[in-house]
């Protein structure tokens, strides 16, 4: 096998990929081919997932499986990732700009977190509760606003 593996053209032609992006590493999968490229990941069956939308990704005997910030839940079946795992965790990394957790009065917590999209000069906040909290609650829902005012002010974002 050779040191330099190319990813075939009719794969590459075939991402939707947006002006100027760039292919970082890809696998092969069961189906297809898993691609990371400067913007996004790219699963087999087209699915195009920008960066600052991956909530948690993993590996295991079976490939990747990820969570977006939406709440899907993909995989693909990857027998030799090469180095894909290590390109998932930077691009991910990448995009959080602050990653806070809070304690709210007698409640437990909520982690804080801002991404941006690679390029972007804007980022998008999120709100992670503990377990158990439900996020629909008015009352939390204010605390945790009231954390974010807070932290947004102490880093003057």
């Amino acid at each position: 096998m050779s040191i330099f593996r190319r990813l075939p053209s009719d794969v590459r032609k075939g991402l939707a990929t947006s002006r100027g992006e760039r292919v970082l590493t890809f696998a092969e999968a069961a189906d297809g081919y898993v691609v990371a490229t400067d913007q996004a990941l790219f699963l087999p069956d087209g699915t195009r997932v920008p960066w600052e939308q991956v909530e948690q990704a993993g590996w295991d005997d079976e490939g990747l499986r990820l969570t977006t910030s939406e709440g899907r839940r993909l995989s693909a079946r990857v027998a030799s990732p090469h180095r894909l795992p290590e390109a998932v965790r930077e691009r991910v990394n990448s995009t959080i700009v602050v990653n806070k957790y809070v304690e709210l009065p007698g409640r437990g917590g909520v982690r804080l977190v801002a991404r941006r999209a690679p390029g972007a000069d804007t980022f998008a906040w999120s709100f992670h509760f503990d377990e158990g909290l439900d996020p629909e609650d008015p009352g939390l829902r204010a605390q945790a606003e009231q954390a974010l005012e807070g932290l947004r002010r102490s880093m003057g974002v």
